[in-house]
């Protein structure tokens, strides 16, 4: 017997028969390997919800007869601040907030002015609901990127870099194109878009001049945890001035108690989803989803409450989209991803010729029916309204 035999043998003898053999897997690692969620669960509860806050806030804004922007930013304020709390008692879904070095110099020397633009941002943000469609306002969202770089020039924490400027101004042409064919254009209500982006990307460069340091890494669920109390004492202290006065219970009786704490829920249950989302997929795929969500909103827009968009806005929108995928992505990894996609879309044709085929052709018919759909309003308006009310099972507009 060789001496490999005689040391297993040795070992044999030594091991209790009686006793379970030890698993070379953890069971319990392989379990929670096998519950976990594919990324496009994640990317799927993000767009549904991202989707769902903008249009539920469109709904009770402006067609529930609730025209109180300020108010319901409190209130979103207010239940996030309630559930951060309560949340942070009862989950480990904010422990890490015991890493953040927070003391009260640092909350208002940091957290308090942060808040103050996160504030104005909200509340012009909302404000723009009462004043312009849904589509036309994604459209003019699509402009952050510029505001980002404009405002962190300005604030010397980068300096400014031609080329950059230069990747960003398809998408200010494609935004400027859109505005020009946007039918139902309010100077009021788009200058209130435009002072809730150039207030959000300030804020957005502060939070990034803050989380330059390592000591204070904050997820987006642990800002919100020291962000939203301030924020919702700011919002009410402007309440109180702006709102208070043309404000009763009637107002909040019309629009029902259950639909405000159903939009404050999924208000919140968004910021949840961002953090869940954070870490599962890539660069690409997040770019990529953000453009589909706007996609989709558009075109809820369209279908829900009959926002007209031109060929002209379309055209434009459509710039806009492809010079943000060009400059958050950049032409290497553009090349690279579209060569990679060239080549899994010639693999699926040979493997499954009429499935691409069917496809080919759904698109066309997707694409024919949203330009048609977005044309209907110009030239005829009176039927367009009448189609869609009946589809949607309504009398009128």
């Amino acid at each position: 017997m060789s001496s490999d035999e005689k040391m297993r043998s040795s070992v044999d003898a030594a091991r209790d028969t009686a006793q379970p053999v030890l698993p070379t897997v953890n069971p319990e690692v392989k379990q929670q390997e096998k519950a976990a969620l594919h990324p496009a669960a994640y990317i799927a509860t993000w767009i549904a919800m991202s989707g769902s806050v903008i249009v539920f806030n469109k709904y009770i804004l402006d067609r529930a007869g609730f025209p109180f922007p300020i108010f319901l930013t409190t209130w979103h304020l207010l239940f996030a601040t309630i559930m951060t709390q309560i949340l942070a008692r009862f989950t480990n879904l904010l422990d890490s907030r015991k890493k953040v070095p927070m003391s009260g110099r640092v909350y208002l020397r940091a957290i308090v002015p942060i808040g103050i633009f996160f504030s104005v941002s909200l509340i012009c943000g909302n404000q723009t609901y009462l004043y312009l469609s849904v589509a036309f306002i994604q459209m003019l969202k699509a402009t952050m990127p510029v505001a980002v770089l404009l405002v962190t020039w300005a604030l010397g924490v980068a300096p400014p870099n031609w080329k950059q400027l230069g990747n960003v101004s398809f998408i200010v042409l494609g935004v400027m194109i859109a505005s020009f064919g946007e039918i139902k254009f309010d100077m009021t209500g788009f200058l209130y878009q435009v002072a809730g982006i150039l207030f959000e990307a300030t804020r957005l460069v502060m939070v990034q001049r803050l989380l330059s340091s390592s000591e204070f890494k904050m997820d987006p669920l642990v800002s919100l945890y020291y962000y939203a109390p301030c924020c919702a004492v700011m919002n009410f202290i402007v309440w109180i001035f702006a709102e208070s006065h043309k404000m009763g219970m009637v107002d909040i009786q019309r629009v029902g108690g259950f639909t405000l704490f159903a939009n404050a829920t999924v208000a919140f249950l968004l910021n949840v989803s961002v953090v869940f989302l954070i870490g599962k997929t890539s660069s690409l795929v997040l770019t990529l989803s953000g453009v589909l969500k706007d996609i989709l909103l558009v075109l809820c827009s369209m279908l829900l409450f009959h926002d007209p968009v031109s060929l002209l806005q379309a055209f434009g929108y459509s710039v806009a989209l492809g010079g943000l995928v060009y400059y958050k992505l950049g032409t290497d990894k553009l090349k690279e991803y579209i060569g990679q996609g060239s080549r899994s879309w010639a693999e699926f044709g040979a493997t499954r010729p009429a499935l691409r085929k069917l496809i080919v052709f759904g698109v066309i018919l997707f694409t024919m029916f949203v330009l048609l759909g977005g044309l209907a309003p110009t030239f005829a308006p009176e039927q367009y309204n009448s189609a869609v009310s009946s589809m949607l099972g309504e009398k009128g507009v």
